[in-house]
């Protein structure tokens, strides 16, 4: 349960994050309101995660999945550029991760 929660974080993590960008700036309500609820909704999975996992490595796979769902996102719904050195920057991100995990894990308390 605790990894449907973090994926749940994420989700809504990035859908903040677009909605960000589409809000242009808050000029635009509705955009701007699914930013705040999308982070508020976010941060309250994550802590509900964060009762049974380890905070280091579980913050490391929100945040990279976070990134690269943002990244992805930009590219589909904002027609942003996808350049090789972004995409070795989300490799070198997700291999960060991985060490992390290999280092200490992911443990349930």
């Amino acid at each position: 349960m605790p990894y449907v929660l973090l994926a749940l974080a994420i989700a809504f993590e990035v859908t903040a994050t677009l909605a960000m960008r589409g809000s242009e700036g808050f000029t635009r309500l509705g955009p701007a309101a699914i930013v705040v609820a999308g982070y508020l909704i976010s941060f309250v999975f994550m802590a509900k995660a964060l009762t049974s996992l380890n905070v280091g490595p579980v913050y490391a796979i929100w945040s990279a999945l976070g990134t690269i769902g943002a990244f992805a996102g930009g590219v589909l719904l904002f027609d942003e550029p996808v350049r090789p050195l972004t995409v070795a920057g989300a490799v070198i991100i997700v291999l960060g991760v991985i060490v992390m995990n290999l280092g200490g894990g992911v443990s349930q308390g």
